[in-house]
């Protein structure tokens, strides 16, 4: 999810950066694809992305990003439970 520029001349790209955690990128990329087949809020999404201009691999891209925000959310609120819970006991 962490892309890399990859640009030349006037073209503006990203690559995928290699040395990421290979197994999270791939996850995310099932998740993505999964909420792009059958979530009417993530077509709506892509679709807007596409509007603004940009191509569908940028907008998945930034899908990805979209969704890596939401896990790490969910991540911390759950790491915060879990210590909160052991300092109760």
């Amino acid at each position: 999810v962490s892309p890399i520029p990859a640009s030349s001349g006037k073209t503006q790209r990203h690559r995928l950066n290699r040395g990421g955690d290979r197994a999270a990128n791939s996850a995310l990329h099932i998740i993505a694809i999964g909420r792009l087949r059958l979530e009417a809020t993530t077509q709506a999404y892509v679709s807007r992305r596409v509007a603004e201009g940009h191509s569908k691999l940028e907008a998945l891209r930034c899908l990805k990003r979209y969704i890596a925000r939401e896990v790490y959310y969910v991540l911390r609120h759950r790491r915060r439970e879990i210590n909160q819970a052991q300092i109760a006991t």
